[in-house]
C-alpha cells in the first residue's frame, strides 16, 4: 500500500425529509446570501425547491437563483453564475440536484474570488479560494456530493475537462433517497453504471498489497450489481434506493481508492463522447469501460480475472486466467444491456468515422496516459474501435 492522505470534510445529512433542514446547515457553516442552483423544471414541480426556499427563509438565509443547469454544464452558464454572484454579494453556493448542478456551482465557486478566467482550473491551474458549496442531492451516480472534483463541458470546441481541489469539497450533502424514486429507469441505470465506472476506476492498479481496498470496492460493486436491478424494476424501493445513494458517495469520496495508483482513462476516453454527441455521462461509460477492459484484459489478465471471480461469480481457470478474465467482462457487458444501457457505438449514437476526432480530442499526441495500463492514441483507437460493434454473445 502506498502512502497517502484521506480528506472528507463534507457533512452528509442522509433519510428521509432532509431537505427540510437545508437552512440550518447553511446557516450552520457560515452562509448567509446564498445562490440556489439548480437544473431543469423537475425540482420546481416536485415541490423540493418550495421547501428548500421555505427553509432558507424559517433560517433567516437570502438567497438568489439560478436554473437551467444542463447535463454534460456548460462553461456559459457557470459564466452567468460567476457574474451573479458578485453581483448580489453571495458567500454560499447550495446545489440543487445532480451532478451537472453540483459541477456548476463547484466551477461558480471557484471563479468568484478569481480575477482571471475559470476556465483556467480547467486547464491545470490550482484555485487559492472558493465560495463554500453544499448540496442536495437528487440523483444518485456522480459523487460530486462528496468529492473535490467537477467537469464541465466548454461549448466552444466542445471540450470536456475536469477541475479537483479540496477547495470546492461540499460542506455538507443533504441525502434524501425519496428524491431518486421519480427518476426514469434509464437516467437510474445511468447512474448507477457512472458509480461502478468510479469504483472499477480505483480497484484496476498496479500497486500491490491493497486488499482492504479491493474488498472494499469489491462491496461496492456487489451492492450495485444486487440493488440496481431491484430499483428499475421497482423504482419507489426505498432500501434500495439508499443503499445505491450511499454507494455513490463511498465511490468516489476516495474512501475505496486510497493508498493505490489508480486508472481514469475510461473516464478520459468517455468525456470525449459525450462532449461530441451530449450524451448522457453513464452511457458513454456503459460503451467504453468494457472496451477498455476487453483491451488492458488482454495484457494483464490477472486483475481482471480477480474481478471475475470476486465480482461476478465466475469460476477461475488456473490455466489460462485470460479466459476467467475474458467471462467476468461479458458478464459485466450483460448487466449493463439488462438494466437497460447501451453496450456499443450504435446504441449510442456515435459513429466510427468520428474515431479520428475523438482520439484527437483526447490531446496525447505521441505520448501515452498512465494509470494501470499507459495507452498511446493507437491504443484509443482500438477501445473505441472494439466499442463499435461490441456484443453480449461474444467479445471483440
Amino acid at each position: 500500500m502506498n502512502n497517502f492522505q484521506f480528506y472528507s470534510p463534507t457533512e452528509f445529512v442522509f433519510g428521509k425529509g432532509t431537505e427540510n433542514e437545508a437552512g440550518f446547515y447553511v446557516k450552520k457553516h457560515g452562509g448567509s446570501k446564498v445562490l440556489l442552483h439548480y437544473g431543469g423544471g423537475s425540482a420546481e414541480r416536485s415541490g423540493l425547491l418550495g421547501r428548500i426556499r421555505a427553509s432558507l427563509q424559517a433560517s433567516g438565509i437570502a438567497f438568489t437563483e439560478l436554473g437551467g443547469v444542463k447535463p454534460n454544464p456548460r462553461d456559459t452558464l457557470v459564466y452567468e453564475g460567476i457574474a451573479l454572484c458578485r453581483k448580489e454579494g453571495i458567500d454560499f453556493i447550495l446545489a440543487v440536484g445532480g451532478g451537472s448542478v453540483i459541477d456548476s456551482s463547484k466551477a461558480i465557486a471557484m471563479g468568484v474570488p478569481y480575477a482571471g478566467d475559470f476556465w483556467d482550473f480547467y486547464s491545470g491551474k490550482s484555485p487559492e479560494a472558493a465560495l463554500p458549496v453544499a448540496t442536495v442531492l437528487t440523483i444518485a451516480a456522480a459523487g460530486s456530493e462528496g468529492s473535490g472534483d467537477s467537469v464541465i463541458t466548454k461549448e466552444e470546441g466542445g471540450l470536456k475537462r475536469g477541475a479537483g481541489s479540496d477547495l470546492i469539497r461540499p460542506r455538507f450533502s443533504i441525502m434524501n433517497p425519496e428524491l431518486t424514486c421519480t427518476l426514469p429507469p434509464y437516467q437510474t441505470a445511468c447512474g448507477a453504471t457512472d458509480i461502478m465506472a468510479h469504483v472499477f476506476e480505483r480497484y484496476f492498479t498496479n500497486t500491490a498489497e491493497v486488499e482492504i481496498t479491493d474488498r472494499l470496492c469489491e462491496a461496492v460493486l456487489l451492492t450495485m450489481i444486487k440493488e440496481t436491478p431491484r430499483v428499475i424494476a421497482d423504482p419507489a424501493n426505498y432500501q434500495a434506493r439508499a443503499n445505491i445513494m450511499w454507494a455513490g458517495t463511498v465511490a468516489h469520496t476516495n474512501i475505496v481508492g486510497v493508498g493505490r495508483e489508480q486508472d481514469w482513462n475510461s473516464h478520459g476516453i468517455e468525456h470525449e463522447l459525450s462532449a461530441l454527441y451530449d450524451c448522457a455521462h453513464g452511457a458513454g461509460l456503459a460503451v467504453i469501460m468494457p472496451a477498455w477492459m476487453d483491451f488492458v484484459s488482454r495484457k494483464s489478465p490477472m486483475r481482471f480475472a480477480q474481478m471475475a471471480v470476486r465480482v461476478w461469480g465466475c469460476e477461475m481457470d488456473f490455466s489460462d486466467p485470460a479466459v476467467t478474465a475474458a467471462e467476468g467482462i461479458l458478464r459485466f457487458r450483460k448487466f449493463l444491456h439488462e438494466i437497460g444501457m447501451p453496450i456499443n457505438f450504435a446504441e449510442l449514437g456515435a459513429k466510427a468515422e468520428d474515431i479520428p476526432k475523438l482520439v484527437e480530442k483526447f490531446g496525447i499526441g505521441d505520448g501515452r496516459t498512465g494509470g494501470f495500463a499507459a495507452l498511446s492514441a493507437a491504443d484509443i483507437t482500438e477501445i473505441y474501435n472494439i466499442a463499435v460493434n461490441a456484443s453480449i454473445e461474444k467479445l471483440h
